[in-house]
């Protein structure tokens, strides 16, 4: 899927990030023995690459080949000498000679840096039966080219994806030095900076064609810039301004976090209590691995517990909170603690669950959270405006969800996807304005210091959710709801939140006492999030201009990407292959589908939310049905089974679900 590959080369070849002080290598392994760490190598060229720890390096002339623990997958780097990066692709693929060869789908450039003269990104068409991705990217210095190609089965690409990006992380020309701004002097965030940075973003909107977006601006304590940029729905007047209120989808999780370290304060746990000693109702996997579950591992990313959102996004009609929790007693980690980070919503939310519960045992575990974020975070931070009541939300100032039709025009996305994660909510479902936002950002520059002076929360517990529980490549750590960014040589803390049709991240950077809150509502936000991060760095530190390229190539590759996968879409879908589906399909896990034909489109129906669908011939010759509708495209189903008893197959990066025709 389209979304999919963007994902995989932003991940893997946009982040390209490294330590601005890397540590000497350790000692080479022996030949075919996995590295015990992380693992800094050049290839035969000298280009700068990371070995990623428990992985295996077969080096033979140009060519490097990067194994993993399973079997089946690998990263390939060969240097060629290339009059361009088409030329250099071949070379590289002649040297890898993998069984199978893939069809190209889409080749764009992207934003240059690091030195490199050019980065082009080809991804390759495969189909959902052959579960993997395959990407090349070549990197131009010079006339020297190294390409990278990523050869990866769906489970291991999802579970080692920080690891593939360490691959990249500091994938840098011979001798090449990344520009820090560690130990410079930020400038003042004054009135012309803010406007440099109201532009930037506003201008990224428009290319973009993002309805709306608020941004917020912290300097040392105080708010320097709180508003909107553009409409809150399109098509109409309204504009955004500083109360409208988002979805944050996953920056709830450090506010859940922030109501957990309260708690730690107040004595009724600690980080490293066991889960079961507070809350004897918890279940994971089985007794062994639920007695190892302290407090820190329920949000932490680091159990090796994979994602697994499937089952709340499409299952939620009769979803509870009592349901999410018992989901995850039969879920089994799939790494050891603290190995690899693996991000579990469900396990959020129970981190969520524990903590209401803890202090209002007699609730129900949705209200008891409720109570207990209201309480501990919402009315002492003067949080007047967030919520987790959708119809109180959609009821005032708020802002519309926005996605992009099957031809890549915005369009007015379905609140119904987005009802999903209210029985999960502490992973997601909070709304919020920026001006609520950035008192959250305050308190937490202030190392939990309220405005008037008021100590809020200690400053251990608080510090406590920064700490690096699992690492993100070779650059940045997963704490407990935050990430630790150290890309650029200066601590970064953020996190980001995505639900359908609305994308936001809220970041600080302690040491110089900046903060920032940026909300979008349409799904090409999430392409605003990481420039604008980068762009305040720019104007804090005079940093090189990256984030404007960053902007030009992403539209150029989104519109590209779009185009290519339209061309393989039949829509409305075949008459003849819809002809074939059954009315009504049901997993026990994720639910049901009813087959609607009533209008001139073929749509699925889930049951809390619908989406048209269009149809697609494979290159393998199955046919699939593709979830088309503005925030709800991008689910594929597999047609499966016989004419008597038909089927049809969802998966996921770790798991694949089977629908049985119900008669």
């Amino acid at each position: 899927m389209l979304k999919r590959c963007i994902a995989f080369a932003t991940l893997f070849a946009l982040a390209s990030l490294s330590l601005a002080n890397p540590t000497p290598p350790p000692a080479a392994p022996a030949p075919g023995a996995p590295v015990k760490a992380d693992t800094p190598r050049t290839t035969s060229a000298g280009t700068q690459f990371v070995v990623p720890a428990d992985w295996t390096i077969q080096a033979v002339g140009n060519k490097i080949t990067l194994d993993p623990p399973e079997a089946g997958s690998q990263a390939v780097l060969v240097d060629a000498k290339a009059s361009t990066p088409d030329d250099a692709v071949k070379q590289a693929w002649k040297a890898y000679a993998p069984a199978k060869v893939w069809p190209l789908q889409i080749a764009t450039d992207v934003a240059k840096r690091d030195s490199w003269d050019q980065i082009r990104v080809y991804n390759y068409e495969t189909s959902a039966n052959d579960k993997r991705d395959v990407t090349a990217i070549a990197y131009r210095h010079g006339d020297q080219y190294t390409v990278l190609i990523y050869d990866v089965a769906n489970a291991v690409g999802e579970k080692r994806a920080s690891q593939l990006r360490a691959i990249s992380d500091r994938l840098l020309p011979k001798g090449y030095q990344r520009e820090t701004f560690a130990g410079k002097q930020a400038h003042e965030l004054d009135a012309t900076r803010v406007e440099t940075l109201k532009t930037f973003v506003d201008n990224a909107r428009k290319a973009y064609d993002v309805p709306g977006i608020a941004i917020g601006l912290i300097d040392h304590g105080k708010v320097v810039f709180a508003g909107g940029l553009g409409v809150r729905e399109i098509n109409k007047a309204e504009p955004v301004d500083a109360d409208t209120l988002f979805m944050i989808a996953s920056n709830t999780k450090a506010l859940t976090t922030l109501m957990l370290a309260r708690e730690v304060d107040q004595k009724k746990f600690t980080w490293d209590t066991p889960v079961i000693d507070v809350m004897p109702s918890f279940r994971l996997g089985d007794a062994n691995t639920t007695r190892q579950v302290l407090i820190r591992h329920l949000i932490c990313a680091c159990t090796g517990m994979p994602r697994q959102d499937m089952e709340w996004l499409l299952n939620s009609r009769d979803a509870t909170p009592e349901t999410v929790m018992s989901a995850l007693g039969g879920m089994q980690p799939t790494s050891k603690f603290g190995q690899l980070f693996q991000y579990s919503n469900l396990m959020a939310a129970a981190a969520g669950y524990m903590g209401g519960h803890v202090l209002y045992p007699t609730l129900e575990l949705g209200a008891a959270y409720d109570m207990a974020m209201q309480k501990q975070v919402f009315d002492p931070l003067g949080m007047k405006l967030t919520t987790f009541d959708y119809d109180r939300a959609l009821l005032g100032d708020h802002a519309t969800p926005h996605g992009m039709d099957v031809d890549g025009h915005t369009a007015v996305a379905g609140m119904g996807i987005n009802d999903s994660i209210r029985a999960a909510r502490p992973a997601g479902a909070a709304w919020s304005s920026v001006s609520d936002m950035l008192r959250y950002v305050q308190m937490e520059l202030a190392e939990g210091v309220l405005p008037d002076g008021t100590r809020y929360v200690s400053k251990e517990a608080l510090l406590e959710r920064r700490k690096p529980n699992v690492a993100l490549g070779t650059t940045a750590t997963y704490g407990m709801g935050l990430m630790v960014d150290h890309t650029w040589g200066v601590p970064v803390v953020h996190h980001g939140g995505d639900l359908a049709g609305f994308h936001s991240d809220m970041m600080w950077l302690p040491e110089q006492g900046v903060g920032a809150v940026i909300l979008t509502n349409a799904d090409a936000g999430v392409l605003i999030r990481g420039p604008f991060q980068r762009r305040l760095l720019e104007v804090l530190f005079d940093g090189q201009p990256l984030a404007q390229n960053d902007i030009d190539a992403g539209v150029k590759r989104l519109k590209a990407g779009i185009a290519a996968e339209r061309k393989r879409l039949t829509v409305p879908a075949d008459p003849a292959q819809a002809a074939k589906l059954a009315n009504n399909y049901r997993n026990a896990a994720v639910g049901s589908i009813q087959v609607d034909r009533s209008g001139k489109n073929v749509a699925f129906d889930f049951g809390a939310w619908h989406s048209d669908v269009a149809s697609r011939k494979n290159d393998d010759g199955s046919v699939s049905f593709v979830t088309i509708s503005p925030g709800s495209d991008g689910f594929e189903f597999v047609v499966s089974g016989t004419a008597d008893a038909r089927k049809l197959v969802l998966r996921d990066g770790q798991h694949e679900y089977v629908y049985d025709e119900v008669k």
